[in-house]
């Protein structure tokens, strides 16, 4: 029970990892902060949460308004008393091949996933330094690898690893910890939102099925990351092998993302 009655913020934390994690952490009697811009599915998660035996509150917050973001935290810590964990984990996909994309469509990408994701940090950080938090990044294993038809997000995630590098450096001797976690394919709705980051619960998923982990099933794994106070951890068993791929055989790494047909 690492995180007996740490308080825990979690953007994106309406759907998909970001609401199981918040599960994972209130069967582990977390006090949840859950952050997010569709509050009806915040509403059904911090019922999980509860559920699930931890806390749970609902802060409406869009991560690209910097003061709206900044404001957040200070409206969290001054609900709970302090900070223990901040989990950046809104972000969403841009999709279409590099020569298709409009300047909008990239402005968006790294608004949320590289900017969001840095303002979150940076405002979480003076509370977490407080408390000897952990700092969470959710990055991508596609930040190892060319990526054909998402290179707008694969950008974006290869600068959320960059960005977890130099904290790693910076926050030496602060007793705050900064794991960036990088997931394989886990099942999600990032696939089902558009390029203006609107979702589509009926648009079909892209990607292999047969090598798409349960939510739940991630959550738990990213969730022992984070007690651990990991730097880097990659996962699934295919996300861990391609990232290997990536890093030491950049050829081979083109050749094999040249034969997938997303």
């Amino acid at each position: 029970m690492t995180f007996q009655d740490k308080v825990v913020w979690i953007t994106g934390a309406s759907s998909g990892l970001g609401k199981f994690m918040a599960i994972e952490f209130a069967r582990q009697g977390a006090q949840l902060a859950l952050s997010g811009r569709r509050i009806e599915q915040l509403e059904a998660v911090r019922t999980a949460v509860i559920a699930a035996g931890g806390v749970g509150e609902i802060f409406p917050c869009e991560v690209t308004d910097e003061a709206a973001l900044e404001e957040t935290v200070k409206v969290i810590v001054g609900h709970f008393g302090k900070l223990d964990v901040t989990i950046a984990n809104a972000g969403f996909g841009v999709f279409g091949k590099i020569e298709s994309l409009s300047a909008a469509n990239w402005r968006k990408q790294l608004d949320v996933n590289v900017v969001g994701l840095a303002m979150t940090a940076k405002f979480a950080l003076p509370f977490l330094k407080q408390t000897g938090g952990r700092l969470v990044l959710i990055g991508s294993v596609a930040a190892y690898l060319p990526n054909p038809q998402v290179g707008a997000y694969g950008v974006s995630k290869a600068a959320v690893r960059s960005i977890a590098q130099t904290l790693h450096v910076e926050l030496k001797g602060t007793g705050v910890s900064c794991t960036v976690i990088h997931p394989g394919f886990v099942d999600s709705d990032i696939a089902r939102v558009d390029n203006d980051g609107v979702l589509h619960p009926e648009a079909k998923d892209p990607r292999p099925k047969n090598l798409m982990w349960p939510t739940d099933k991630a959550a738990k794994v990213m969730v022992g990351a984070i007690a651990k106070r990991r730097q880097s951890f990659v996962f699934t068993g295919h996300g861990r092998f391609m990232a290997f791929i990536g890093r030491h055989f950049p050829i081979l790494a083109v050749w094999m993302m040249g034969k997938m047909k997303m």
